[in-house]
């Protein structure tokens, strides 16, 4: 059974950091680009970060760059998003996706697999 989970999620005031992690289970999980989204209430998904099969290449949202670093263990099955200096616009539900072509956008239908989100929250 294939699943992606996210945890680490949590209500951190701003300029605080929160680590997220996603685990991943059933798929081979090595073939397939990695990204983190996210979703605030009353908006769409929003691309936060992405990372490819290997984990040499990233890509980031310019409203995280220099302050998230995403990375993944291939022999754990994990991926991770590191964030830093939260602020209050970042708070919404993030998501862990997985596709076998790597991509900077899209919906959550052009993902082969998607997580169920956890919450975040960055109070000022």
């Amino acid at each position: 059974q294939v699943q992606l989970l996210e945890s680490g999620g949590g209500v951190v005031q701003a300029g605080g950091s929160l680590r997220l992690s996603c685990a991943a289970s059933g798929f081979a999980f090595r073939n397939y680009a990695l990204n983190w989204f996210r979703q605030a209430p009353g908006k769409d998904h929003e691309f936060v970060a992405a990372i490819a099969w290997s984990g040499g290449s990233t890509y980031y949202a310019n409203s995280v760059k220099g302050r998230f670093t995403i990375s993944r263990d291939n022999v754990e099955n994990m991926m991770y998003l590191q964030m830093n200096s939260l602020k209050p616009e970042d708070t919404a539900v993030y998501y862990c996706a997985a596709d076998p072509s790597l991509k900077l956008a899209g919906t959550r239908a052009e993902y082969r697999y998607w997580g169920q989100g956890t919450q975040v929250t960055v109070s000022s």
